[in-house]
């Protein structure tokens, strides 16, 4: 079932302030890291405002974490093939802080980038090459 798009928006904006609040960062430093406006961010984080990839990916790196997390979080990128699941899960858990529930995407994403994961597949490629 596919969230609404406010909810996905609201539930992106409470994501961002968990991370803020992980990193220990006030939203004034956020948005001067992150190069935009405080009352944008505020916005942002409220569910108000829709925001665009490129202002995603600053807060990412503002923040210090995957872009891509943001992308999934904001309903712009779907996690690689079948395994949307994993990642969905990571993110839901509640028995993990944020900071490891980023890890465990960043090592699970790095993994299956590693092993050229094919979707189509449903199975990692062999990695054995030839030299």
């Amino acid at each position: 079932m596919v969230k609404d798009l406010p909810d996905r928006f609201h539930d992106l904006g409470s994501f961002i302030r968990e991370q803020r609040s992980t990193a220990r960062m006030s939203l004034r430093r956020l948005s001067e890291l992150a190069g935009i406006s405080n009352p944008y961010l505020s916005q942002i984080e409220r569910g108000l405002r829709k925001p665009s990839a490129e202002i995603l990916q600053q807060i990412a790196r503002a923040l210090r974490i995957s872009a891509e997390t943001l992308y999934i979080q904001a309903g712009i990128l779907e996690p690689q093939g079948t395994d949307h699941d994993l990642v969905r899960s990571i993110l839901e858990d509640h028995r993990i802080s944020e900071e490891q529930k980023q890890a465990l995407i960043r090592i699970y994403l790095s993994f299956c980038r590693e092993n050229d994961w094919v979707e189509d597949d449903e199975a990692p490629q062999s990695s054995e090459h030839v030299n």
